[in-house]
């Protein structure tokens, strides 16, 4: 059985050992768990972001910056590049929902952050996985936190607790929004968002066999609220996916138009905006936008490839390039 704990667990040894190159800070909790910091106090650095992304697919794919620019159109006719984060992911029901997904809401007194990697795999508490079928079976939990705020002794027990481990085998890796390692890792999540809108439109996730993506890397913004925004408005108006499925022609017609993010009723306006008009509340905004800007997917029983979406350079150039 594939272990996305195991698999992630070698990669979060590479990074302890070359945390000083990585830029990345490693403490070993009283209670035995390890905590990496990627950009809280530390600055963080390119390739600890890729190490970072590579872990939370559970070790299931592989993650890169494109040698190619982004390059964009305007409407006036002007043009504008941006780097890009590339993946392609192997076992994508099991990387990417099972794994990478922040599913899961981490609470522990005064400590909240959304908990996504394999540790979800561990604890399974998530609808998702009784969809997937999918339950991990190892001794270490790796889990990705998205915050500020640095996890004590209380929130590695908890989470030990929650995965059927023992403390000194948490590993609990953390980076803020409004850092360099949090905008690789989510610009990583383009395949992800398109794997995620599929289930939630009713596919059977484990009928796609791979799954591709690539989008940009938004820069650092000046706090994890405008980073919030960055992030997002990428993924929503600047990431491509593509999706190797066996599955029948009919189901795949009357999905392909309902997969980009430009079939939601809140497309259009940058993720920052929505965000206050809904007082941040993530649920109120409609969850139909969280979906890759473009998306193709590749009938391996037929041979065809259906296509939708398309690329949104202003909003792009607005919300990721001028003040």
């Amino acid at each position: 059985m594939i272990s996305v704990n195991q698999r992630a667990a070698s990669i979060v040894v590479q990074m302890i050992q070359e945390c000083e190159a990585l830029d990345i800070s490693v403490k070993r909790l009283k209670n035995g768990a390890n905590v990496l910091d990627a950009g809280i106090e530390v600055s963080g650095s390119l390739e600890a972001g890729r190490l970072f992304s590579c872990a939370c697919l559970g070790g299931l794919a592989q993650v890169g910056f494109s040698d190619k620019s982004y390059h964009l159109r305007d409407s006036d006719g002007g043009s504008f590049w941006l780097p890009t984060v590339e993946v392609s992911v192997s076992s994508p029901h099991i990387a990417c929902m099972a794994s990478q997904y922040a599913g899961w809401a981490v609470k522990q007194d005064q400590f909240f952050a959304m908990g996504s990697g394999p540790a979800r795999a561990l604890f399974a508490d998530e609808e998702i996985f009784r969809k997937l079928e999918y339950k991990d079976q190892f001794d270490t939990a790796v889990l990705m936190l998205e915050g500020r705020r640095m996890p004590d002794e209380d929130l590695a027990a908890f989470v030990a607790e929650k995965c059927g481990v023992k403390p000194d085998h948490v590993c609990l890796l953390i980076a803020p929004t409004a850092s360099l390692v949090g905008s690789i890792q989510i610009a990583a999540r383009s395949a992800e968002t398109g794997m995620h809108k599929l289930a939630e439109l009713g596919f059977d996730v484990r009928k796609v066999k791979a799954a591709s993506g690539v989008c940009p890397l938004a820069p650092v913004a000046a706090d994890d609220l405008h980073a919030i925004g960055r992030t997002n408005d990428a993924i929503l108006y600047g990431s491509q996916a593509f999706f190797a499925v066996a599955a029948e022609d009919e189901e795949l017609a009357f999905l392909i138009d309902r997969i980009p993010s430009a079939g939601s009723r809140d497309y259009g306006t940058p993720f920052y905006e929505l965000f206050r008009r809904y007082n941040g509340d993530f649920y109120q905004i409609d969850p139909m936008l969280f979906s890759p800007a473009r998306v193709a997917i590749s009938n391996m029983n037929s041979g065809r490839t259906f296509r939708s979406g398309s690329i949104n350079p202003a909003l792009l150039r607005s919300s990721l390039l001028e003040d």
